[in-house]
């Protein structure tokens, strides 16, 4: 059998450590001081590796814009952002209907976001458990066309058809 060939990279971070906002909405939830060094970090990380993405999905929420912003401010580059609202709140079976709506001029799609999803998605399309706590990331392999992953939870034939390449915790940078 021939080895996955990655042609594409899928960039999966949930959003950093957030406080409460007792009586507000929970959309509006800020980063923590944890968080935002948290996000920081792993923009770093990312930027060490060279792993900067085409296009950026980031949900709606206070939390994950900000989370965005830090990792932002270590990569360089300026890579399209879409403030989707359908991100919030959505499960992994949506977050893959989304990411198939995906050009292909598009290498390499960030998603950043919450769990339980973003455990699930990077869990359906490697086939594995990547643990997932406020912060981390796995930069998934894909040879798959981006239209095609919206299948990959029900579908035999995508499921697990990702490889983890990397993968990422906060826990990882004070080792």
């Amino acid at each position: 059998m021939e080895a996955m060939k990655p042609q594409r990279r899928l960039i999966v971070m949930r959003h950093g450590k957030a406080g409460d906002l007792p009586g507000g909405p929970d959309i509006e939830r800020a980063l923590r001081p944890r968080g935002r060094r948290d996000a920081t970090a792993a923009g770093r990380w990312l930027a060490g590796r060279g792993v900067l993405p085409d296009l950026v999905l980031c949900s709606k929420a206070r939390r994950a814009r900000q989370t965005w912003q830090h990792v932002a401010a270590e990569l360089g580059g300026a890579p399209r952002v879409v403030n989707d609202p359908r991100l919030y709140g959505a499960g992994a079976d949506e977050l893959l209907g989304i990411v198939g709506e995906t050009g292909p001029d598009v290498t390499n799609l960030m998603y950043v976001g919450h769990n339980p999803a973003a455990a699930e998605l990077a869990d359906i399309l490697t086939g594995e458990t990547v643990d997932f706590p406020t912060s981390a990331i796995a930069v998934i392999g894909l040879a798959l066309p981006w239209s095609e992953l919206e299948d990959a939870s029900t579908s035999a034939r995508t499921a697990g058809t990702g490889a983890l390449i990397a993968a990422w915790k906060p826990r990882d940078e004070a080792a």
